[in-house]
């Protein structure tokens, strides 16, 4: 193969087909009209059809490879086959979620929830080059910016609002993560293993991560990185495993600027691997029996030094990213350690058992654990995922267990990652069963047949295998929108930053923030949304209009920097204001910035905001409560009220 189609040269060719691919998905379907999703078949069709050119171009990049790889085969076969499968991988995403949200400018979930501030996120990154606060003026980023960043770009380019580039940056972010990850795995197993297990992957993240578009980015990578890192402190020699640290170091540091639980459950797995890899290596220097020594691959010291490595890599990458909120946290005292870790679903109190819920992908899991258990002791992989498994229950428990302390680590949230895991390790099971098969076919009673007819039979029952699981696959795909209906719904009933909604049903009040949007600029003419303070209750219109925002969506969101708690309290303040002066003043006398303007909904006598409060350890951990700013509270020379529709906007001069 040339060297321009080895590691970075076919990575980089395999980002320009998934990005390619999926411009075509988005830019051809948004060309014509459909119904929406729910309210008709069409857009199911054409989704069946696109995830079956996905599946036929990886089977036909499978085919290409192994002609190519065979002796005397063409080293052009083998090119085709190493871009076909990454970019089958890249096609089922796109046609997976691009087709059924084609007639919707959002992506799964609309604006609803915790879309609100990854779209708000979002859309201030598309306003700056730097790393700005999703909601704060003046405060660098606390929520890691990396996926968002980019994003950002992706609008500069693109010409499009921060908010309208949400769902073709998800969708083309995770198209090309689905590619790269397929790349990688054809790099650490055979060419035909590594597809398969590359489009697999794939479509589980989709069913399971594609709600959160950078953290399935990230999920995707944990399992063949767990194999690499594994390799890194567990090498077979002393100087192997360098080019693994090296790695495990970048998507550590890369992962670290995108979404920390992953990364933190990544780093955990390592440390657990460089433990587990020392512990070994002594027991294989101190046997119990006499006369058991050997010798250890490697000395006992160099797992903890590559483990070191690592970390201070990793981290020296990821400062990139949080270098402005620790030099702000240092200046400054935080106001609280901040409430992201206040959350415990109903599924955060149990153990995620995947292999017993049933269905295609609890039985691949089943045999991913059945072969992790069964190789542990002779397979490096099955040792990698197993550790990763492990480490995932051990967090799960330990975020149980915390409870008592007040807070959670989140476990509820590894479960993608679990099943990543355990459905890799069971398309390796699947594997070896198939090679089993194939390779009994070519024999009776114990004996061989004649070279000749082993040879057709096992080409029969190749071509058998790889039909079935190609025909498990398509149906597992055919089945993603279903188990993904409710945020595809959203996507098509939330109304969009254009005012519509696209199941072309009547808009709700968001339909009027693009008035609420003038009626703000005009006010304060030369002056960019981007330098004005918004007190905003409106649902998502700090999502689709990048003011900044005096108060953030939920605490659990919040930067801890920009002192939430105490920002409520003055606005609960607010209601005792009797004249224009008072309240002016109290907008005034804080160590933030004054709010430019309020959103507001006209109540009785008075104008109402909303507000929110952290309530864990309940579930729901979010208690909404209301503040009603009294109407001669805004009279006087300091403020102007607009009305429109159905909202108040009161104007700070």
């Amino acid at each position: 193969m040339p060297v321009a189609l080895r590691g970075p040269g076919l990575a980089a060719a395999a980002t320009l087909l998934a990005a390619a691919v999926t411009a075509v998905v988005l830019i051809g379907f948004s060309l014509v009209s459909f119904p929406a999703y729910g309210n008709s078949n069409v857009l199911r069709a054409l989704t069946v059809v696109g995830q079956t050119a996905a599946f036929a171009m990886v089977v036909a990049g499978v085919l290409c490879a192994r002609a190519g790889e065979r002796p005397g085969g063409r080293a052009a076969l083998v090119r085709v086959g190493k871009l076909a499968a990454p970019t089958g991988s890249a096609l089922l995403v796109a046609s997976t979620l691009g087709i059924p949200l084609a007639a919707s400018r959002l992506y799964l979930h609309g604006v609803s929830v915790d879309q609100e501030f990854r779209t708000q996120f979002l859309g201030r990154s598309a306003t700056s080059l730097g790393l700005p606060d999703m909601a704060y003026a003046d405060l660098p980023s606390f929520y890691p910016s990396g996926w968002f960043w980019l994003g950002g770009r992706f609008a500069n380019f693109a010409g499009l609002e921060g908010w309208a580039a949400y769902k073709p940056w998800s969708i083309l972010s995770l198209a090309v993560a689905a590619a790269l990850v397929t790349v990688l795995w054809t790099r650490l197993l055979r060419t035909d293993l590594g597809a398969v297990v590359g489009v697999v992957s794939t479509a589980v993240m989709l069913a399971y991560g594609s709600p959160e578009p950078y953290g399935a980015v990230v999920a995707l990578f944990i399992p063949p990185m767990l194999i690499l890192a594994w390799h890194a402190v567990n090498p077979t020699a002393p100087r192997a495993g360098r080019g693994a640290a090296v790695a495990t170091t970048l998507f550590l540091g890369a992962s670290a600027s995108t979404y920390t639980l992953y990364t933190g459950l990544a780093a955990g797995t390592v440390v657990l691997m460089a433990f587990v890899a020392t512990v070994a290596a002594t027991a294989r220097r101190h046997p119990r029996h006499p006369g058991g020594a050997r010798p250890a691959p490697f000395p006992l010291w160099l797992p903890t030094a590559r483990l070191v490595a690592i970390g201070v890599g990793s981290l020296l990458i990821a400062l990139v990213v949080w270098a402005p909120y620790l030099l702000a946290a240092l200046r400054g005292t935080p106001a609280d350690s901040g409430t992201a870790m206040h959350y415990l679903p109903d599924a955060g109190a149990r153990l995620p058992l995947p292999m017993t819920a049933g269905g295609l992908t609890g039985w691949v899991c089943l045999a991913g654990l059945v072969w992790i258990v069964a190789r542990a002791w002779t397979s490096r992989r099955a040792q990698a995922l197993g550790l990763g498994v492990v480490a995932v229950y051990l967090w799960s428990l330990a975020s149980m267990a915390v409870t008592v302390l007040g807070t959670t680590m989140l476990g509820f949230r590894l479960e993608p990652v679990l099943i990543l895991l355990l459905v890799v390790a069971g398309v390796f099971a699947v594997a070896e069963l198939a090679g089993l098969a194939v390779r009994a076919a070519g024999r009776q009673g114990g004996a061989d047949r004649p070279a000749a007819e082993a040879a057709d039979r096992r080409r029969r029952a190749t071509a058998v295998v790889g039909v079935v699981a190609t025909l498990a696959a398509l149906a597992h795909a055919q089945g993603i929108p279903d188990h993904l209906h409710e945020e595809i719904r959203l996507a098509y009933t939330d109304t969009d930053g254009d005012g519509e909604r696209a199941d072309r049903f009547p808009p709700g009040p968001e339909s009027h923030y693009a008035e609420v949007d003038r009626v703000i600029l005009e006010a304060f003419p030369g002056r960019e949304k981007t330098d004005l303070v918004v007190v905003s209750t409106a649902d998502a219109f700090l999502a689709y209009h990048p003011y900044l925002a005096y108060q953030a969506v939920t605490s659990h969101y919040a930067n801890p920097l920009g002192r939430y708690d105490e920002r409520n309290e003055v606005m609960l303040g607010w209601e005792d204001a009797t004249s224009g002066d008072e309240l002016y003043a109290m907008m005034n006398d804080t160590p933030w910035r004054r709010p430019d303007a309020v959103v507001a909904r006209p109540s009785g006598s008075g104008y109402a905001l909303r507000l929110a409060e952290d309530t864990y350890p309940n579930d729901p951990n979010v208690r909404r409560f209301g503040v009603t700013i009294p109407a001669e509270a805004v009279e006087g020379p300091h403020f102007e009220v607009h009305d429109v529709g159905p909202f108040a906007v009161i104007v700070v001069r």
